[in-house]
C-alpha cells in the first residue's frame, strides 16, 4: 500500500507589532512596520550624511511653532503603519500638549523628507508618499542624492521638481528656510 501524503500548510509570516518594533535592538539598521511586516529601509554614509544636514540647516532656524525630528523617530499612520522619514517637522500644535510623545507620534509630520537610495523602488516612495499625505503631511520632499534633485509635493497633489541650481524653499511650513538644491549633496 501506498504511503498516504499528508498535506503541509505554509508557514504563515508572523506579524510584528509596534512593540516589536520598539524592543528591536539598535543595530544601527532603520526599519518600519508596514502592514504587519518588519521592513528594512535602505541607509548608509551619504545618506546619513544629507539626513544630517537637513536636520542641521532645520535646526540653526529653531522655526517657531515647530518640532524637529530625526529618521528615529517613528510615526503611527491613519493605516497603523509606522514610518520614518529621514527628517520631519511637525506643528507643535499638533502634539499632545505641544510636546514630543516617548512613543511613536500620531498622525504624519506637515513636512516629511526622504533621502532615496539608488535601490528603493518608486512604487514604494509613491506609496509612503500616499500615506503620509492621508495621515496629515502638508508637504513630502524626496531628495534624489544621484541626479541631484529634490522633488517637493503638496497635499494638492501638485509636484515642484528642482535641480542643482535652483532653490528650495520651506514656506509655507517653515519660511525662513531656503537652500541651494546642490548645496543639500555637496560632500
Amino acid at each position: 500500500m501506498p504511503a498516504l501524503k499528508t498535506r503541509t500548510r505554509p508557514k504563515r509570516k508572523r506579524r510584528w507589532t509596534e512593540a516589536d518594533l520598539l524592543r528591536l535592538p539598535d543595530d544601527g539598521r532603520k526599519y518600519e512596520l508596514v502592514n504587519g511586516r518588519l521592513v528594512e529601509v535602505p541607509t548608509g554614509g551619504r545618506h546619513g550624511r544629507i539626513a544630517a544636514g537637513m536636520v542641521g540647516r532645520f535646526y540653526a532656524l529653531h522655526p517657531p511653532g515647530a518640532s524637529l525630528f530625526d529618521s528615529s523617530t517613528g510615526f503611527r499612520m491613519a493605516q497603523g503603519n509606522i514610518r520614518s522619514p529621514d527628517v520631519s517637522v511637525m506643528r507643535t500644535e499638533r502634539l499632545p500638549e505641544g510636546k514630543a510623545p516617548v512613543g511613536f507620534v500620531d498622525g504624519a509630520p506637515d513636512l516629511a523628507i526622504e533621502v532615496v537610495s539608488p535601490d528603493e523602488r518608486m512604487s514604494d516612495l509613491l506609496t509612503k508618499m500616499a500615506e503620509y499625505f492621508e495621515s496629515g503631511a502638508q508637504e513630502v520632499w524626496l531628495l534624489f542624492p544621484e541626479r541631484k534633485q529634490a522633488h517637493r509635493y503638496r497635499a494638492d497633489l501638485s509636484v515642484e521638481v528642482l535641480h542643482e541650481n535652483d532653490i528650495l524653499h520651506g514656506a509655507p511650513l517653515v519660511p525662513d528656510f531656503a537652500v541651494r538644491v546642490g548645496d543639500l549633496f555637496e560632500e
